[in-house]
């Protein structure tokens, strides 16, 4: 019989490269699944891992799995350190996401660092992660793959849209949920805000600063990719190959500009995604870019929900830790409707030490 209470720790790193936010959540499965927070905390890269990072979709086959060696260890280093800081006794699993290098679906390829075995050698516990290239070798999207946590997570949400590195949003109808990246957020403005010699634009203050760029704007908003329709997903491969030529080509005029105009387009094309829901709940990053969500507040009815700090910042961890709960029951984690793939399944890989 399964047991229906679990003690998880679940692991994100994202696009933007804040950091890896860990979590150590409660889960219980009654009539239907119920989450809390225990302890959670955000292990912030530093400069030498910043560039590596950034750096790395340059790196050649050996080099890339020397990274990816060096990675696993780094992530199992900040893992056993989050146990020790709160004195975690009970963990029945670790779900990981690890860092994405290459997500390129239509080519039939996604590669993320620090999801091999070592990663639960390390740390000597059950590690479940790798969750994406099931799911392209199905012919999938191998994303988004949070909708099934927003399903079953977030009933009493019609959309949950997470402003992280990406844009992604999940909308339920009736049993149903349709997912996908809408544009690039933090990405980008991470990248304008380091001109400024800034991690981040706090709060869009300088974003607000600036003034309207009509011609980038124009071209920003013809972007292929918008005229899509789901399953479909981003990687920093687009940001590289669309986004960043733009903000080179209009490079003579001031960063205030180029983020105040980015942030007025992408501000419209959410709220275009919103489709008039009833509420959505809002999480990640951006979700505390104060002058992006007064911008997406203009162009829509949805009511936008900021939940409490833990959620906000912790719920592609939370997430993560609960694929890995699915994929340990053998339970289906990963949706057809969301990823385009031929069939709903359990992805993901275990690794026991």
């Amino acid at each position: 019989m399964l047991i229906q209470n679990y003690n998880v720790i679940g692991v994100m790193s994202g696009t933007s490269l804040d950091g890896v936010d860990i979590a150590y959540i409660n889960f219980k499965k009654n009539e239907s699944w119920e989450y809390k927070i225990l302890f959670a905390k955000t292990y912030r890269y530093d400069d030498f891992w910043k560039e590596k990072l950034e750096f790395s979709q340059d790196l050649k086959n050996n080099e890339l799995n020397i990274l990816n060696n060096e990675y696993t260890e780094f992530l199992a280093s900040r893992i056993n350190k989050f146990i020790q800081e709160n004195s975690i006794k009970q963990i029945d699993l670790i779900g990981s996401h690890g860092h994405t290098i290459f997500h390129r679906p239509s080519l039939g390829y996604t590669f993320q660092i620090g999801n091999i075995q070592e990663l639960a050698n390390y740390i000597g516990r059950t590690v479940i992660c790798d969750f994406r290239i099931g799911d392209v070798i199905l012919g999938g999207q191998g994303a988004p793959l949070v909708p099934i946590g927003d399903l079953l997570l977030f009933k009493k949400h019609d959309v949950c849209l997470n402003l992280g590195g990406f844009a992604n949003i999940s909308v339920k109808s009736k049993n149903e949920i349709i997912a996908y990246d809408i544009c690039a957020v933090n990405t980008v403005f991470n990248f304008l805000s380091n001109k400024l010699k800034l991690e981040f634009d706090n709060e869009g203050l300088n974003a607000r600063k600036g003034k309207l760029i009509k011609d980038f704007y124009d071209k920003l908003e013809d972007l292929k990719y918008y005229k899509l329709f789901p399953p479909k997903s981003l990687g920093i491969e687009w940001v590289k190959s669309k986004v960043l030529p733009l903000l080179e080509y209009f490079s003579s005029y001031p960063i205030f500009d180029l983020l105040h105009t980015y942030l007025i387009h992408i501000s419209k094309e959410i709220a275009k995604n919103l489709n008039q829901s009833n509420s959505a709940l809002i999480t990640g990053g951006g979700a505390y870019n104060s002058f992006l969500i007064e911008e997406i507040r203009k162009h829509t009815n949805t009511e936008l929900i900021l939940p409490e700090k833990l959620l906000i910042e912790y719920k592609e961890a939370l997430i993560f830790g609960f694929l890995g709960v699915l994929k340990y029951r053998n339970e289906i984690n990963c949706l057809k409707s969301v990823t385009g793939s031929k069939k709903n399944h359990s992805s993901g890989k275990i690794f026991c030490p």
